[in-house]
């Protein structure tokens, strides 16, 4: 009964920096607010890093699980939601390469195609559907460092200081990796009969 208490205490009203210092001093009800707060953040993340809901599941569940144990390190130089971003970025990096070497991805099963317009016009809607599906194929054929760039700005409109921050690299370097990024797809695209 305690444990359901404790659990139910934290409303609202208490900020994340709080919740992190009850965390690091062990408060396991304070950390499982923090997991509610941002799992769709990292389960979102996660997902557009993989294109697999099981493995998006894997990534969110030991990102948290490595954010629980390295929580007396986090400092707070930067906020958790920021924090947990970069741990999510990490850890799909880490179990996209594992789950790469147990079996592959079928990027058409896993993803739905991105709709760029509401209209309901089949042609369009199929144009769109092709468009979507040679962009993915191209996209899974970049290495991962450069992905995880490309989706953050492209599809996700983080800034290059919010790449950085996400990335612990500088500002700079974030706008060197997005071009080379965006050079290696451009040779890709231009490769493939559309």
């Amino acid at each position: 009964m305690s444990n359901v208490r404790k659990l139910n205490e934290y409303s609202d009203d208490v900020s994340n920096a709080e919740l992190v210092k009850k965390s690091q001093l062990g408060d396991k009800g304070a950390f499982e607010e923090l997991v509610k707060r941002h799992q769709e953040l990292v389960f979102s993340l996660a997902y557009k890093l993989t294109g697999n809901r099981e493995l998006a599941n894997d990534v969110a569940q030991e990102a948290f699980i490595r954010a629980w144990k390295a929580i007396q390190k986090f400092r707070g130089d930067s906020t958790f939601s920021t924090w947990i971003y970069r741990i999510t970025v990490n850890t799909a990096w880490t179990l996209r390469k594992k789950a790469k070497k147990h079996y592959s991805l079928n990027i058409e099963e896993t993803q739905e195609p991105v709709v760029i317009d509401e209209k309901k016009d089949p042609e369009f809607l199929a144009m769109n559907s092709d468009l979507s599906s040679v962009l993915k194929k191209a996209l899974d054929q970049i290495p991962i460092e450069q992905r995880i760039i490309v989706e953050l700005k492209n599809i996700e409109g983080r800034s290059h200081k919010e790449i950085a921050e996400y990335l612990d690299i500088s500002v700079t370097a974030a706008k060197v990796r997005l071009h080379r990024a965006h050079q290696k797809l451009r040779q890709i695209l231009e490769e493939i009969d559309v």
